[in-house]
């Protein structure tokens, strides 16, 4: 498979490339051992430069593409390899969709040694300009002698030297450099660590919001200068003194306080609101094709009792709510609990209740399974599921949904569903949550069984 480097030795290796790792580095054999090769596509020849050396495998970086595969593209955005918020912009976005699909299959078959009956065609929208979440690195570089502001480098901690980012929502993208200038003005420069942002909807376009994480309160003179950025670039400014609670919006200059954040649904009519700092998905797009995914998989009727665990602010609860009995929400943020009981009231919906519990807790999950259900959504984390996958069998519903950020729980609580607890994986399939990226959103079905 090509000549292999001494122990010491940076010097090329020539490689074919076999396959691809769950996180989208290439995979390649020399003389016996196995090495993941960043920037590396299946089917081509390329040499690559070990970076680590581990016992049983080794890292490298792709030098050159001697044979490139039909899928390699090329990357939109100038500093892709070294930026790590995306890790396949120089795959096409067919192949990427496919890839995670295929991450997917072997997770369920090798961790959760199970199929669905059926595989759903996997979801995608616009794979550009899509985050309207994002959490930026801030850091004032003495030898550049200016800030950077973006996502951290992909193998190192700096921040990336970036002045544009193609997965960032229009607004934000175009922001990137002028607030870099704007935050290197602060007497505050050295103690600004990250900005966090959050596009809302609006009726004359995106709310775009900065929350400022400061380690040193600002200056009067700062307070100014970044208010008149805001009134400048169309955008609000949010101070974060301590946790995520400790925040402090700022007036523009003309007065006026910002608006507050919502995203819309009009599919369902919804208006769903949401603090600065609250967890919504990312990509907008895919969130509305999700949830009506999810909504067809439940298959409610009018008569339902629905309960949707990891509710958060009411994503999935508020929609579900429109065509059933009930629907109860559970979530252990006691904040987000607020948000979405605040959210029912907002769009007249009282057949939405909301609690605080954790899911986590087995006596938490055997509690709910002593009431009534018809159906269950649940929308976890990427630690799953567990305690209600081992209890699933006490609610008794005859279906349910789970949508999952990451496919290794979901298999193994697929796995205790399909072989403990009574039910079918009748459906399954992917969701493209993330473009560019290796994380892969799921969702699978659930039938009891007769």
């Amino acid at each position: 498979m090509g000549r292999r480097a001494s122990k010491f030795s940076r010097e090329p290796v020539t490689s074919g490339i076999r396959a691809l790792t769950h996180d989208g580095r290439g995979i390649a054999d020399t003389e016996g051992k196995t090495v993941f090769v960043d920037g590396a596509l299946p089917g081509e020849t390329v040499e690559w430069v070990r970076t680590r050396r581990k016992r049983n495998f080794d890292e490298a970086r792709c030098e050159q593409v001697l044979v490139a595969s039909e899928n390699r593209v090329e990357p939109a955005c100038p500093v892709f390899g070294q930026c790590g918020g995306c890790v396949m912009q120089h795959m096409s976005n067919r192949q990427q969709v496919t890839a995670k699909n295929d991450v997917f299959i072997d997770n369920l078959r090798k961790i959760g040694q199970v199929s669905p009956e059926r595989w759903l065609e996997p979801l995608a929208a616009d794979p550009w300009h899509y985050r309207r979440r994002a959490r930026l690195g801030v850091r004032y570089v003495d030898a550049k002698e200016r800030v950077l502001v973006g996502f951290r480098e992909r193998f190192k901690p700096y921040i990336t030297d970036m002045r544009r980012c193609p997965v960032l929502v229009a607004s934000v993208d175009a922001l990137l450099e002028p607030l870099a200038e704007c935050i290197a003005g602060l007497s505050i420069v050295r103690r600004l660590p990250q900005v966090e942002v959050a596009v809302g909807d609006g009726d004359k376009g995106p709310v775009t919001t900065l929350t400022m994480r400061v380690l040193d309160p600002p200056s009067a003179a700062d307070r100014e200068q970044l208010a008149a950025f805001s009134a400048a670039h169309d955008c609000w400014v949010t101070l974060q003194h301590g946790g995520p609670d400790a925040l402090e919006p700022l007036a523009r200059p003309d007065g006026a306080p910002p608006p507050a954040l919502e995203y819309r649904l009009p599919e369902h009519d919804l208006t769903i609101g949401f603090g600065p700092t609250d967890f919504i998905q990312v990509n907008a797009a895919m969130n509305a094709l999700m949830i009506d995914q999810a909504l067809e998989l439940l298959a409610p009727e009018s008569s339902d009792r629905v309960l949707d665990l990891f509710c958060g602010i009411g994503n999935f609860s508020l929609p579900i709510a429109r065509r059933v009995a009930h629907v109860l929400g559970v979530e252990v943020a006691v904040g987000q609990v607020e948000r979405a009981r605040d959210n029912a009231a907002r769009n007249g919906i009282d057949n939405a209740t909301f609690r605080v519990a954790d899911l986590d807790d087995e006596a938490a999950v055997r509690a709910l399974a002593k009431e009534d259900w018809d159906l269950v959504l649940l929308d976890p984390a990427r630690a799953g599921a567990a305690q209600f996958a081992a209890q699933a069998a006490a609610f008794g519903a005859r279906r349910i949904v789970y949508v999952s950020c990451h496919p290794g729980t979901l298999a193994r609580d697929a796995g205790v569903l399909a072989t403990e607890q009574g039910y079918r994986l009748t459906a399954a399939g992917i969701m493209n949550m993330f473009p560019h990226t290796a994380h892969v959103e799921s969702v699978a079905v659930f039938e009891r069984a007769a």
